[in-house]
């Protein structure tokens, strides 16, 4: 359903455990600063400070949780007693500052050796985390402060190597310089090479709690791990290793490995670290069973295991941890059923079991978790009779996941517990609901509503519509369109909806209008009809808009070309939309977020939008099947991204002409269909030369391309996915469709149209092609041998054309294809024998009456079977009259000495240049006379 959801990317739960664990360890420090005398500090200090205060500006955005304000502000020459001000703790005795936590103070700005923080060298806390500091480097000057015990640089945007003098701060007990890295992307801006790991932990030997998740490591964990208080590298995919044998009982509250490359089994003797709170190995490589000792660890709360390769059932000894608060499971091999027992884990508050292998009913035992707010059970072989009312007496549960199982539900017809209960999250997609539940009418604090993949028939309800005054004006007057309102628009009633997906179902009647707040809208494969109505124009916050494979018709509104920077995806393929393309990206100084604009198998008319060359993230196009009439879109060549253009089945009509500028065009271009229109002339060997991403069969892992969205659910819980692209491939009249496209995938479809010339030698440079198709058009010359170097290709398609000369014998290197077409061309000789080319029947060499071979039941002759010394007439380059002469005299000298020193001659000018092909058949003719 091109929908692949992706819940706890940064969850409640874990990020309030980090904070809590933060503030007690800084808490100690701070304690007692309310209850003490105040001291007075010293004025150099004061000076210190306010210099410091001076070196930046306060911007708001340059902290990122809610509670951040600028605490410098307090700070004043006219407040002598720089002990009162926010943030900076001073010793009771001395008057020395000793402590400074200025972490989300706003702080924009540099920071470098020289500043006068480092003169402070009574400090022993230090805590500028969650500002920015605009990808400087962390000063050197920090080995000056040798005094530090607390040090934390987390979130701070701090650039470039670890110092060094880091490892020279003997007395840190505390060191957190995790999350220095883009918020989105998570691209590293710290890297820890020299001093690697090994080193800093072997130097500072007081270090209890170390926090360098999301920094760039490539070195080892040193097995110190017992020796910490609380450890957490997460983030690092070149931090490798495996977690030891534990022979002694250890203090180590907190062990954050996820993300990582660490591997192997987790050690039966875990249950040595026995004041473990908090374990999370996720998305690492972890196999094996889980040990049974695990249950053992009962003061643990977070217990973190998704994405490895664990076997086997949830061991029972997992009832005994009655701490636990949150249990991630997710994406394992998990067999066996869900335990009865899970209902005596009542503290728990996330409940994550998702794509596993986990069969049979759920248990009742589960509505017994009144703490539990969310459970995820989706992809799943779950089976049985589920009544759903048993998550409805369920007073916290407000995010559930049941999709992808094979459950028969039993809705209650009694509807009061449904108004108790208030989901923001609710997952039944593919769960083979035949119509609306009635309990979801009134769920009016609903975020996210997926229904996607059942078989729910007709029109959506009235009774889950809200078609009261007060909403209809809402969403008319808060969107300007006081006008043009379709009276028959059915009106969702949730006023806080971020997602509904009810693709792949039988919905009928007009589209449902969401509220403004909907970020992602996918009702594709339905059979809705009627207009778009201009109030999806009002959705300022849409990313995705799908409404592919329906039966909509009318003009989309033009409107919708200013949600361009929000919309991400925007699919309204297979419908019957008609007049020309709304102009997306109009505004060329507005930054836009599209990537994939699919209009495919509708009317639409006119010309591409040329606004479209403003659409900078744009990475695929498809508009096949229309009515467009146009000229080769070049103007889309510099486009940075584009990896999909498909122009198929419609009126492009002229010649190509060479690129403008020397720079690539269409660099990262992978999947190229111009089929099918009225194309002319050569087609421009420079494009194919630019075509860079087609030459590489490199690839990290098996990805698709795919248009990245991401969510915050609810302010709690992360939701993210992709729109994967797709695509349909026609080859020998056959269309198969592709519903992923690997990323090193590569295709190109020339085909029907009336392109002249020879087939470029380029061509065979383009490793990563999967199907190449230049069938029916007016090529001519021989087919290029270096299409044998091609050794991925699937397909390959030269039909009807007036192609000459022989098969390559190097063709027969291609060992996966699987379709092979060169019918109806002028190819001559024997049909190369050996691998593939066994396989092909008649119907891929037909028509081209000079081949023979086993295919065609035609046995070869000497002659056809042997390559001629003369080239054929279409590939004469029409050389001069004075050469044909000249080569005339030496065949008329040889006619009449014999030939043999004519036609010695004659051989010697035609190795040199070529000869027209009424000559080349007349020396024929005299050589098999004498």
């Amino acid at each position: 359903m091109g929908l692949s959801m992706c819940l706890v990317a940064v969850l409640r739960g874990l990020v309030l455990k980090l904070l809590l664990f933060k503030i007690a360890v800084f808490t100690p420090c701070f304690a007692s600063h309310a209850h003490a005398v105040q001291p007075f500090c010293h004025d150099d200090e004061s000076s210190t400070l306010l210099q410091f205060k001076e070196s930046f500006v306060i911007v708001h955005t340059a902290s990122r949780y809610e509670s951040a304000y600028p605490k410098v502000l307090q700070w004043n020459s006219e407040t002598r007693n720089c002990c009162s001000w926010d943030g900076v703790k001073c010793d009771e005795q001395t008057g020395n500052v000793i402590g400074l936590d200025l972490s989300s103070s706003c702080l924009f700005g540099s920071i470098n050796s020289n500043s006068t923080l480092f003169s402070l060298r009574h400090i022993r806390m230090l805590s500028l985390a969650d500002n920015n500091f605009n990808y400087s480097q962390i000063p050197s000057a920090i080995t000056q402060l040798s005094g530090l015990t607390h040090l934390n640089l987390s979130r701070s945007y701090f650039y470039g190597q670890v110092p060094f003098e880091i490892s020279n701060l003997h007395m840190l007990s505390y060191l957190d310089l995790s999350y220095n890295c883009d918020p989105d992307t998570r691209e590293k801006f710290l890297q820890l090479k020299n001093p690697s790991l090994k080193t800093l932990v072997l130097n500072l030997t007081r270090l209890e709690g170390l926090y360098f998740s999301c920094i760039n490591i490539s070195s080892e964990v040193p097995g110190l791990l017992s020796n910490f208080t609380s450890l957490s590298v997460v983030g690092n995919k070149n931090l490798a290793g495996h977690i030891p044998e534990f022979h002694e009982r250890s203090t180590l509250i907190g062990l954050g490995l996820a993300n990582t490359s660490f591997s192997g089994r987790l050690p039966s003797s875990i249950d040595k670290l026995e004041s473990l709170e908090k374990l999370d190995i996720s998305r690492c490589f972890f196999s094996g069973a889980i040990p049974h000792s695990l249950g053992k660890l009962a003061n643990i709360t977070f217990l973190g295991l998704y994405g490895n390769n664990f076997i086997g059932h949830i061991p029972s000894s997992f009832q005994n941890l009655t701490q636990l608060t949150i249990l991630f499971l997710r994406h394992n091999k998990i067999t066996g059923s869900i335990p009865p027992w899970l209902g005596n884990l009542t503290k728990i508050e996330v409940l994550e079991l998702s794509e596993n292998k986990l069969e049979g009913p759920v248990p009742q035992s589960v509505s017994k978790l009144m703490n539990l707010e969310l459970l995820n059970l989706l992809g799943n072989n779950l089976s049985g009779f589920l009544e759903f009312d048993m998550f409805l007496n369920m007073k916290s549960l407000t995010s559930l996941q049941l999709g992808y199982n094979n459950f028969s539900f039993v809705f209650g017809k009694t509807n009061t517990n449904a108004t108790r209960s208030k989901f923001k999250l609710l997952g039944l997609s593919f769960c083979n609901l035949i119509e609306f539940p009635n309990f979801i009418g009134y769920q009016n604090e609903l975020e996210w509503l997926d229904l996607a993949g059942n078989k729910i028939y007709g029109q959506i309800p009235k009774w889950m519509l809200n078609t009261s005054v007060d909403t209809l004006m809402e969403l008319i007057i808060g969107g300007n369109f006081l006008t043009g309102f379709n009276q028959q628009s059915t009106v969702l009633p949730w006023v806080n909806l971020l997602l509904l997906d009810a693709s792949h179902n039988m919905l009928q009647g007009p589209l449902p209008i969401p509220p403004p707040s909907i970020f992602v809208y996918d009702v594709s494969n339905n059979k809705l009809n009627g207009k778009v109505s201009h109030l999806f124009c009002n959705m300022s916050s849409l990313y995705k808009f799908k409404l592919s494979n329906n039966n909509l018709s009318g003009m989309v509104p033009h409107c919708l070309g200013n949600l361009s920077t929000s919309l991400s995806a925007l699919s309204l393929g297979n419908n019957s939309f008609h007049g020309v393309i709304p102009q997306i990206c109009s505004n060329s100084n507005s930054a836009s977020s599209l990537r994939l604009i699919d209009l495919s198998h509708n009317k639409f008319q006119g010309q591409l939008p040329r606004s479209w060359s403003n659409c900078m993230m744009l990475e695929g196009i498809v508009v096949s099947n229309n009515q467009l009439v146009d000229t080769f879109p070049s103007w889309l060549g510099p486009l940075p991204e584009l990896k999909l253009l498909v122009l198929h089945h419609n009126r492009f009509y002229g010649v190509i002409e060479k690129p403008k500028v020397d720079v690539d065009q269409f660099a990262k271009l992978h999947v190229i269909d111009f089929s099918s229109n009225n194309f002319t002339g050569v087609f421009p060997s420079q494009y194919i030369a630019s075509w860079n991403a087609m030459k590489s069969i490199e690839s990290n892992g098996l990805k698709y391309m795919s248009a990245e969205w991401n969510i915050s659910l609810a302010k709690n819980y992360g939701v993210s996915g992709s729109d994967v692209y797709e695509m349909t491939v026609t080859s020998k009249g056959v269309d198969t469709y592709y519903q992923v496209i690997q990323d090193i995938f590569a295709f190109v479809d020339l085909s029907d149209n009336k392109f002249e010339g020879e087939i470029s030698d380029l061509f065979g440079k383009l490793k990563a092609l999967r199907s190449l198709n230049l069938s029916n058009n007016m090529l001519t010359g021989r087919i290029p041998s270096s299409l044998g170097n091609l050794t991925y290709l699937e397909s390959l398609d030269l039909s009807r054309n007036k192609l000459s000369g022989q098969i390559p014998q190097q063709l027969t290197q291609l060992g996966f294809v699987e379709t092979f077409n060169v019918s109806h061309n002028n190819l001559v000789g024997l049909i190369p024998q050996g691998n593939q080319f066994n396989s092909f029947d008649a119907s891929s060499f037909e028509g081209n009456p000079g081949l023979c071979g086993d295919q065609l039941l035609k046995k070869c002759t000497t002659s056809s079977s042997s390559p001629s010394p003369f080239p054929t007439a279409e590939e004469d380059d029409g050389d001069s009259e004075s050469l044909l002469n000249l080569v005339w005299g030496f065949v008329l000298a040889g006619y009449i000495s014999g030939l043999v020193v004519g036609v010695a001659l004659a051989d010697i000018m035609i190795n040199r240049r070529a000869l027209s092909g009424w000559l080349r058949s007349y020396l024929t003719k005299m050589g098999k006379r004498n």
